[in-house]
């Protein structure tokens, strides 16, 4: 027995590591790829955030200068005191701040006052509210500008891209650009802060558009990927089919060497008992003849030495097999034609055809080339094939003869209506000494398979769908050097 297991094991383990190497370095490329992705989007929000920070506090200070000269010194030169409760303070703030920030995509401006009550705001409703600023309020007021982003959306929403609003909250204080003195009641020096300036800006369409460019980004890299996964995956798949093949071819040829080694130790041994048989063989036919000469004179009617003729005869044939298929000929290959000889074998069969009520069809390809064989070797080899077909009909049956030729090779084709091989025998037929028959030795089709085989040609055996067998030899045309 082959230890088949441990030669596969051998082949598939290396290969299983490079599969699992390949694998693994195809995820952690694709992880890799999502991380470097997300770092990326981290990056460009970050670049965002700030460029909106700096953008916040130019607004802020030019905010910041226009709201000190177009309301703050003339409200304090008019009213000596800023209340921005009254309408017109109030519309007069409303108007600076919304003339300033005309131009500029800014959502809310809050201003609160240094006690965190928002005086203005583009929402009236949020006027007088106190509390609101928080830490960037508690930083503005010791004069620390600061900005934070603001996203509506639960954690993965905002893994994600997903969330439906992003904000920019910056606070800044509100300082006075240089000293002023108003009568004896207001004193404004440079540089004081006289509150803290909110600006909301709406960053929902730059998160948005990173968004989707992540979300393209981890698209292309998915598809990609899994065009390299299906693609390894299909190469994994040849690769182990050739391993396996290659295993396949490996193991068929060990236990062809296997049976190689086998037929030789038999054909030595039978070889050898067949030429022993032999010699004793021939003394004992020779001398039933003389023994037949000499009874027909005294007693005709005795038929032993008939039957030890007839037996000798037959051993002497069964010898003959043995021999031949342990010690077959090289071939003596000459010019021949096929039809030919298959002609010649139809001849030789004609009586028992006849007998049976067999039908012969033949059907040549015109102009057949000639092939190198040896004429008695194919003589024998097909002469059992027809006397096979002629016993799996023992009533009248149809034997059909094809002779084609294609490029540089010779097709022959027997079939016959007779009963169907098994399946499981159809796999023994090609072993010596197996047959079915109750007279026979199981060497016919072995001899007939060296012979094909001796002419570098081949040779196979199946069921035909309608009934019967089908032989197919193939012969390569080649001719003299």
């Amino acid at each position: 027995m082959f230890k088949i297991s441990g030669t596969k094991q051998d082949a598939i383990k290396p290969f299983r590591l490079v599969k699992y190497f390949t694998f693994t370095s195809l995820i952690v490329m694709f992880l890799g790829t999502i991380i470097l992705s997300a770092l990326n989007s981290y990056w460009v929000r970050s670049m965002v955030l700030k460029k909106s920070e700096d953008y916040a506090m130019l607004l802020v200070e030019n905010l910041s200068h226009q709201i000190f000269l177009q309301f703050t010194i003339p409200i304090a030169l008019k009213y000596g005191k800023i209340q921005l409760r009254k309408k017109n303070q109030f519309e007069l703030m409303d108007e600076v701040i919304k003339s300033t920030l005309h131009s500029f995509k800014v959502n809310t401006v809050n201003i609160y006052g240094l006690d965190n009550i928002i005086s203005y705001s583009f929402d009236h409703d949020m006027i007088g509210k106190k509390g609101l600023g928080g830490a960037g309020f508690n930083k503005a007021i010791k004069g620390n500008s600061n900005s934070s982003l603001v996203q509506k959306g639960n954690f993965l929403e905002t893994l994600l891209g997903l969330q439906k609003k992003s904000n920019t909250r910056t606070f800044a204080p509100l300082r006075a650009s240089f000293d002023v003195q108003i009568e004896k009641r207001l004193i404004i020096k440079g540089g004081s802060i006289l509150g803290i300036i909110e600006i909301i800006q709406d960053l929902s369409d730059e998160h948005k558009t990173i968004s989707n460019f992540q979300r393209r980004v981890i698209l292309t890299c998915s598809i990609i990927m899994a065009c390299l996964f299906l693609i390894l995956l299909y190469s994994v798949k040849r690769g182990e089919d050739i391993i396996k093949k290659r295993n396949e071819e490996q193991l068929k040829l060990k236990e062809e060497l296997n049976r190689a080694k086998h037929l030789s130790l038999i054909g030595g041994m039978t070889a050898t008992i067949s030429h022993e048989i032999r010699n004793p063989l021939g003394i004992i036919q020779s001398s039933a003849e003389l023994l037949k000469k000499k009874i027909e004179r005294t007693d005709p009617s005795n038929t032993i030495p008939d039957i030890i003729i007839e037996e000798s005869g037959r051993l002497n044939d069964i010898t003959t097999d043995f021999l031949d298929f342990a010690r077959p000929k090289l071939p003596l290959l000459l010019p021949c034609y096929i039809e030919n000889i298959i002609e010649k074998n139809l001849a030789f069969l004609a009586p028992q055809i006849k007998k049976k009520g067999h039908t012969i069809n033949k059907y040549y390809d015109n102009a057949v080339p000639q092939v190198l064989a040896d004429t008695d070797m194919m003589y024998q080899a097909f002469l059992n094939i027809l006397i096979n077909s002629m016993h799996s009909m023992p009533e009248a049956g149809t034997i059909t003869v094809r002779i084609t030729h294609k490029q540089n090779t010779i097709i022959i084709c027997f079939e016959d209506d007779g009963g169907s091989i098994p399946e499981d025998i159809l796999e023994k037929i090609w072993e010596p000494f197996f047959t079915t028959k109750e007279k026979g030795t199981g060497l016919g089709l072995g001899i007939v398979k060296n012979i094909i085989e001796g002419h570098q040609g081949n040779i196979r055996i199946e069921n035909r769908s309608k009934g019967g067998i089908r032989v197919i030899i193939t012969l390569p045309i080649r001719h003299e050097k």
